[in-house]
């Protein structure tokens, strides 16, 4: 009987500010051993008690530079005057050996890793269950993080052109309570690793079936 080994999968979390996909994350990576998040390299300065490959890939313009150019790089982008990305390197060994990885990115991240590995990818938008609720979470959010109103419109606005990104993604979660969002995000990720294509040696391991019947 040949053994089956599971590819792993992409798993992109994907919301405006304040919907919740940080808590989402968390719960998952605590929930799941066999998931790991994703991490970014960055131009940006490496800040106190940040290490680099835990908590980014730290390196200098023209070294991103030359990942892109070199193809190594499944997206990134420029964020003010730094450049972050996903390298393609740990992510296509951590599938290969059947573990799965989660990214926190934008919709624009999500369309470029969707060009490259479409097969991978598990695409999940999370929404919030109306416009008064997220602003109500950001305003509370503010207390600790003392946003200026000027910032929290800005967010309000910036969700606004998130959200119209939707229909981009595979499965929609409206986290109206975190527990059922969470339950919610877990039942994607366990239905999904199941899923034919992931299962290498079906082929064989069927028709070892067949012929022992």
């Amino acid at each position: 009987m040949t053994d089956l080994n599971r590819r792993g999968l992409m798993y992109v979390l994907s919301s405006p500010s304040g919907a919740g996909k940080t808590t989402i994350t968390k719960a998952l990576l605590k929930n799941n051993d066999n998931l790991q998040i994703s991490i970014s390299a960055t131009t940006r300065p490496r800040r106190a008690g940040e290490v680099h490959g835990q908590d980014y890939f730290f390196v200098d313009h023209n070294a991103f530079r030359d990942m892109v150019d070199n193809g190594e790089m499944l997206e990134h982008a420029k964020v003010f005057d730094n450049y972050y990305g996903t390298p393609r390197a740990p992510v296509e060994k951590a599938l290969a050996e059947g573990k799965d990885i989660i990214f926190d990115i934008d919709w624009q991240g999500t369309q470029q890793l969707f060009e490259l590995a479409a097969e991978d990818l598990v695409r999940v938008f999370i929404l919030p269950p109306s416009r008064a609720a997220l602003e109500k979470r950001l305003r509370e959010r503010s207390r600790t993080t003392l946003e200026s109103e000027e910032q929290i419109r800005g967010r309000m606005d910036k969700a606004a052109d998130e959200m119209s990104h939707y229909t981009e993604y595979d499965y929609i979660i409206i986290n109206s309570d975190i527990e059922a969002a969470i339950t919610q995000a877990q039942t994607i990720l366990s239905a999904e690793r199941f899923k034919r294509r992931r299962l290498n040696g079906l082929s064989d391991f069927v028709r070892g079936l067949k012929e022992g019947l």
